[in-house]
């Protein structure tokens, strides 16, 4: 007899559960609303790195001028396609770092500000490079030849040179 009692009260609550989850789905209650600002902050960040694929193949001279697109260094570059969508960022890597939100490797998204330990003036703990995450394990940056460009940063140098992340927009 016992068995029975609990066995009906295991069906009572199932349905209960049931006919309640279907509720919410239905009325969209209990939804979070994060999802929506994900969703645009998202959208923005792929955007933005859009805008910036415009520049590909556009030289890369170490300390370009903020004023004009004919060159850029790694963080003007971020200084300028940032401030194409209301993000005014500081002019160098070091300093662009330390601004917005700190986001693990794991959790980055497009638009997401990635740094390195990179070249000459690698210590492999100080900043020396900056770029845009573009999704896919890709970076969109200049450094050197060919200036502009798509690279992974799942493997060879910014794989082994990758410091942190930040999220600005």
């Amino acid at each position: 007899m016992k068995k029975h009692q609990w066995f009906k009260q295991a069906i009572i609550v199932g349905m209960c559960t049931t006919i309640g989850l279907g509720t919410l789905m239905a009325t969209g209650a209990g939804t979070a609303p994060v999802a929506a600002a994900s969703i645009s902050a998202t959208t923005k960040g792929q955007n933005l790195v859009n805008f910036g694929k415009k520049y590909m193949g556009v030289r890369y001279v170490f300390g370009a001028s903020t004023s004009t697109t004919r060159s850029f260094d790694c963080s003007s570059f971020m200084k300028y396609i940032f401030g194409k969508y209301g993000v005014n960022l500081p002019r160098t890597s070091v300093a662009q770092s330390k601004v917005g939100v700190a986001v693990s490797k794991a959790n980055l998204r497009p638009g997401d500000l990635v740094f390195f330990s990179s070249g000459s003036r690698a210590t492999g703990r100080n900043v020396t490079h900056v770029a845009v995450y573009a999704g896919n394990g890709k970076i969109l940056h200049t450094y050197g030849s060919p200036g502009v460009t798509i690279s992974s940063m799942t493997s060879g140098n910014w794989k082994r040179t990758y410091l942190k992340a930040r999220r600005v927009l």
